[in-house]
């Protein structure tokens, strides 16, 4: 277990994306999710892989790329904040009404990170769709709750993040990870000094 990773994860709409930006602007290493990016190429070339499209193999496609983004966590020595994480598989399989493949639950208890995992809940005010957001709002109540059994499942204890701003989300982390002032050291590979792309 890597009490360094600190995963974020919850519905679509619910604001992660904005709190793992300004994480990166505080000076923080960050993983941007999988999904969106998967999503992103694969329109871009006319692939399948899609959640309205073969939804196994995007489920297979994400596993894969959150593997290797955890394995490149390595090469940092402060904390890591991730926008999902490997055990945001075996929600989306509860999402989708299907076993969870055992890969799929081996990889989610051999790749551990901090005990405490963050989760954005649903808010209605902030919630909108995208070209790679298509989800209406209830399916975006139905994915937090599917994480919320991923994670509590795989033994996580799970902190709602608050309604608010921003700024206060980051000082509400910041607080219950002992991270306040624990900014990522500057990487020795200038090629790569954050994990922002891992494709």
């Amino acid at each position: 277990m890597s009490s360094q990773y600190i995963v974020i994860t919850g519905g679509p709409g619910a604001g992660k994306t904005m709190l793992i930006d300004s994480l990166r602007d505080a000076g923080y290493v960050c993983v941007d999710e999988a999904g969106r990016q998967i999503i992103q190429d694969q329109m871009s070339i006319g692939g399948q892989a899609l959640h309205n499209g073969d939804s196994r193999l995007f489920a297979e496609i994400m596993l894969s790329w959150e593997i290797r983004s955890y394995r490149q966590a390595g090469r940092h020595a402060g904390p890591v904040f991730f926008d999902r994480g490997i055990p945001d598989l075996v929600g989306y399989y509860l999402l989708l009404g299907q076993p969870v493949p055992a890969h799929v639950t081996a990889a989610a208890q051999l790749f551990r990170y901090h005990q405490r995992v963050f989760i954005a809940p649903p808010w209605p005010q902030i919630y909108t769709t995208d070209s790679e957001r298509h989800q209406d709002f209830a399916e975006a109540m139905r994915t937090h709750d599917a994480m919320v059994a991923a994670y509590t499942q795989h033994g996580y204890e799970l902190s709602t993040l608050p309604r608010s701003d921003v700024a206060s989300r980051v000082k509400f982390i910041q607080q219950r990870t002992a991270t306040a002032g624990r900014r990522a050291p500057e990487s020795p590979r200038p090629s790569c000094p954050e994990l922002r792309d891992v494709s």
